[in-house]
């Protein structure tokens, strides 16, 4: 019988890109620079909690924003519209950002005038939680109307991220959402995160999400 080799790509490419995202976190710590990467399904919000956050944090802080789409540059443009300097990248069908698509995202800005980077990634609460971008914080976007049921469903990403935003609360009048289980649910897989409670529509919640964000700031750099 002949003997069968096994070629583990998933494996070479994760320590690939690995290595490459401690790379970039390498260059931002130099830099001084705080990348905070964004991981939701499609549609929770990332995009609207970045322009809350930018209409709080732009006249403080230096920013840019790195978007990441299958397709279209509607993103990029709303962040370019409030006067914040904005990156696409278009994935062509990849379903996550990695550390290679961030490196030449990040390569388009000058960190050296940066405070801080938002990287919305690609809606999908399964593989970018898998794969590491370089970022210094990773946080997970969690709607209203997707259910409270998430954590059960895709524990990997709230167990990994440093904070669970939990967006659309003015919502809460009209969906089945048990806010208790799903903290209780959250909080089995990750007891240090903190929770903010937030309307991108009414700005309930904005304040406390910026305020964590400055004092990560103040700390990470």
């Amino acid at each position: 019988m002949g003997a069968v080799k096994l070629i583990n790509i998933k494996e070479e490419i994760l320590a690939e890109n690995k290595e490459l995202a401690g790379e970039i976190r390498e260059s931002l710590a130099a830099a001084r620079v705080c990348l905070v990467n964004l991981m939701s399904s499609p549609g929770s919000g990332k995009t609207s909690l970045i322009l809350k956050s930018l209409e709080r944090l732009k006249d403080d802080h230096r920013i840019s924003v790195i978007e990441g789409d299958i397709d279209s540059m509607v993103d990029a443009e709303a962040v370019a519209a409030q006067g914040v300097e904005a990156v696409q990248i278009k994935t062509g069908g990849f379903c996550h950002l990695n550390a290679a698509m961030v490196e030449k995202g990040l390569s388009q800005v000058d960190l050296t005038n940066l405070d801080l980077v938002f990287l919305e990634n690609v809606g999908n609460l399964v593989c970018p939680a898998e794969c590491d971008t370089g970022a210094n914080l990773n946080v997970a976007i969690l709607s209203v109307p997707e259910g409270d049921d998430k954590p059960l469903k895709y524990p990997l990403i709230f167990r990994t991220c440093d904070a669970l935003v939990v967006n659309k609360v003015d919502c809460l009048d009209y969906f089945d959402f048990d806010r208790e289980a799903l903290v209780r649910r959250f909080r089995r897989l990750n007891e240090v995160a903190p929770l903010f409670e937030i309307s991108c529509k009414t700005g309930q919640g904005i304040e406390e999400w910026c305020d964590w964000l400055e004092n990560r700031l103040s700390v990470d750099r």
